[in-house]
């Protein structure tokens, strides 16, 4: 039989005994830093709703151009820039110990020299995809040491989501939904699949008739009133007109049941497709407003 060494079942032994010595020790120092972070830069309006609502706005030294709720987070905070247009030595010129950024954040050589920095990057979802909501909030709030608060939070807008999707199952026949991102002489930008539109479209018991396509494209007129939307969705812009009667004339809609009945529905950009804290009271809004007659509004 042969004899196993002293120093080999010491040796095994040690391994055995340091492994989860390793991982606990790896585990402090993130856990220590998200307690910390005294320093955050919020890329993304969700993000910073979020950071706001867990009560560490304190702790923000800059925020991005589409963090416009609450409405002092870009009043009195320095402001990083565009979402989507960021320059990472403008963001590492505030200072930061922590960035959270959302993950359509860009361009992708700005967010690739964040990352290479030695300062802590938390990438969070967008939040439009199934499931991808309540990890955001989770997410963001672990980042800053609010777990148990972010969880709670989570827990409130699944159960609120929850609530709205079974008052909805009194539709017999969904709206069709037509969300149009801006007017281009005439032509719609119309969201498609795989967009916070069309996300929102469906959490509001909508149909979005413009599925057949991912992402955003501006269709001619013809193939607008083609698709017949009983409902037209668009955001209040600074740049874009929002009169319903200017838009519903356009000859895009013009012949369709959207066109002939009035049906439009203009929102606030933030709130309808920011996919924060207050998605789903955004949802329930607009599913009271293509469903007038389930008295869906909050409270009812």
């Amino acid at each position: 039989m042969a004899l196993i060494s002293l120093s080999a079942v010491f040796s095994n032994l040690s391994r055995l005994w340091l492994r989860p010595l390793a991982a606990l020790l790896l585990a402090v120092p993130a856990a220590a830093s998200a307690q910390e972070a005294q320093r955050i830069v919020s890329i993304g309006g969700a993000v910073t709703e979020i950071l706001y609502q867990l009560g560490v706005q304190d702790r923000i030294v800059a925020v991005d151009t589409t963090s416009l709720y609450p409405p002092e987070a870009l009043k009195t905070k320095p402001n990083v820039g565009y979402l989507r247009q960021l320059s990472a030595e403008g963001i590492l010129s505030m200072g930061p110990d922590l960035i959270i950024m959302e993950g359509d954040a860009g361009p992708p050589e700005a967010v690739a020299l964040l990352d290479q920095a030695k300062i802590r990057v938390v990438h969070v979802p967008s939040g439009h995809r199934l499931g991808e909501l309540s990890t955001k909030i989770r997410e963001v709030a672990a980042a800053v040491g609010k777990a148990e608060e972010g969880a709670a939070m989570a827990a409130r807008v699944e159960a609120d989501l929850e609530k709205l999707k079974q008052d909805l199952s009194a539709v017999r026949q969904k709206k069709r939904v037509l969300f149009v991102l801006s007017m281009v002489d005439g032509r719609p930008m119309a969201a498609g699949t795989e967009t916070g539109a069309d996300g929102i479209i469906r959490l509001a018991g909508g149909e979005n008739v413009f599925s057949e396509v991912k992402g955003y494209k501006t269709i001619s007129p013809e193939a607008a009133s083609a698709l017949q939307p009983e409902v037209v969705l668009m955001m209040t812009r600074p740049s874009a007109p929002n009169d319903s009667a200017e838009i519903l004339k356009q000859p895009a809609f013009a012949e369709t049941p959207a066109g002939k009945n009035g049906g439009f529905i203009i929102m606030d950009a933030l709130y309808l497709l920011g996919y924060g804290p207050r998605t789903a009271d955004a949802a329930r809004d607009l599913a009271a407003r293509l469903y007038p007659d389930l008295n869906l509004a909050a409270g009812k």
